[in-house]
């Protein structure tokens, strides 16, 4: 069955955490905040958060920084996924992909369903790999982002779940997560 192996050890990762937003500051970002303490209170290590305008070319900067740097292993964002026309974070963020994960949009999409019913419909949310990090794109609700953390990512991100993790596909933990 599914689930958290207490047998095997948990391996805290890198994650960083970036709001695209033309109306948060740092004061008001809940979603990014909320971002940062599930991740925190899971045992993983903030690895940097930023919040940008929704612009391509600052959305696409920050990715890029962070995919660089080797100690960034998983970058969370929230916001521009929407269809209002300052939503722009899958066009700045999908060119630097060269692999998409397709099922985290599905199974995004089946738990989001189950809280907000068909208006999951208006969220691009997609995640993918550029260089060796992943990259999760949420929408910019707090409840998308609690729905994404409590009901998908916080078990994929931990090593101890079975019958796999992400986790064991990050350069440093392929060996011990296999």
């Amino acid at each position: 069955m599914p689930g958290i192996d207490e047998s095997f050890a948990f391996y805290p990762l890198n994650i960083a955490v970036l709001t695209a937003s033309d109306t948060r500051t740092a004061d008001n970002d809940t979603s990014g905040g909320l971002l940062v303490d599930r991740l925190t209170a899971a045992g993983h290590r903030l690895a940097g958060r930023a919040l940008v305008r929704d612009d391509i070319g600052a959305i696409r900067g920050q990715i890029e920084a962070w995919v660089a740097d080797p100690s960034v292993e998983v970058i969370l964002t929230t916001g521009g996924t929407g269809f209002a026309p300052r939503d722009v974070t899958p066009e700045a963020i999908r060119p630097l992909f060269q692999r998409e994960m397709d099922g985290f949009s599905v199974v995004f999409h089946h738990a989001s369903m189950g809280t907000v019913g068909l208006s999951t419909l208006q969220s691009r949310a997609f995640a993918g790999q550029a260089g060796d990090s992943f990259v999760f794109c949420l929408p910019g609700s707090t409840g998308a982002c609690r729905d994404a953390w409590d009901l998908v990512l916080g078990l994929e991100l931990d090593s101890r779940y079975r019958p796999c993790s992400l986790a064991g596909q990050l350069p440093r933990l392929r060996e011990v997560c296999a």
